[in-house]
């Protein structure tokens, strides 16, 4: 099989694998109807926090997490680093825009973390770490999200790791514009806290 077609293969799939709407998925097996109804109607774990199932939460973010870092394990043995670099983007864009829902899904953070955690270990633990503290102090999920993303690349071109650190650009302002309507409420002081 050529490397062409194996590089179309991984970010195929890489997409595909994004694209699985877990929020909706768990919080419908879970009887809590459709997670779109309820609170911003983003599929992410936030939203679904929302519903007061905790345990749905913490599912949906830790699957969201792992179908990036999984699409990346995927192009990285198929075809290698640089391909795992696209594979992360694409996996964001299919979070973000899933076909299977008329291409509005969530906002990126939990497949961020878990793509990162693949391709740099250290800017992966380090979103992480910077989002809890940030949500802990601000209670506000977005903005610990916002503050998280614009680290990463700056801490990615300081550990020299430049493809990572170009793609991350990529995919943090695709992420940044899928927060758009957060940002707004941020600035205007209406962003709700978590769990509200």
């Amino acid at each position: 099989m050529s490397e062409q077609l194996l590089l179309v293969m991984s970010l195929v799939l890489a997409y595909g694998l994004g694209s699985i709407p877990f929020g909706l998925l768990f919080t419908r097996w879970a009887g809590q109807g459709d997670i779109r109804d309820i609170g911003s109607g983003n599929i992410g774990a936030t939203n679904v926090l929302r519903t007061g199932n905790k345990l749905v939460a913490l599912l949906t973010l830790l699957a969201d997490a792992a179908k990036g870092f999984v699409a990346v394990i995927i192009a990285w043995r198929l075809v290698g680093d640089n391909v795992a670099a696209m594979a992360a983007l694409a996996s964001l864009i299919g979070h973000i825009f899933p076909v299977w829902l008329t291409f509005k899904g969530g906002k990126g953070v939990a497949v961020f973390i878990g793509t990162m955690l693949m391709l740099s270990p250290l800017a992966g633990l380090n979103f992480l770490l910077l989002w809890i503290v940030v949500a802990i102090i601000g209670r506000r999920s977005s903005l610990a999200a916002i503050i998280a993303f614009l680290a990463t690349p700056a801490l990615l071109y300081v550990l020299g790791e430049m493809v990572t650190m170009q793609v991350s650009l990529v995919m943090v302002a695709i992420s940044l514009w899928a927060h758009k309507e957060n940002i707004s409420r941020l600035l205007s002081g209406t962003e709700p806290k978590i769990g509200q």
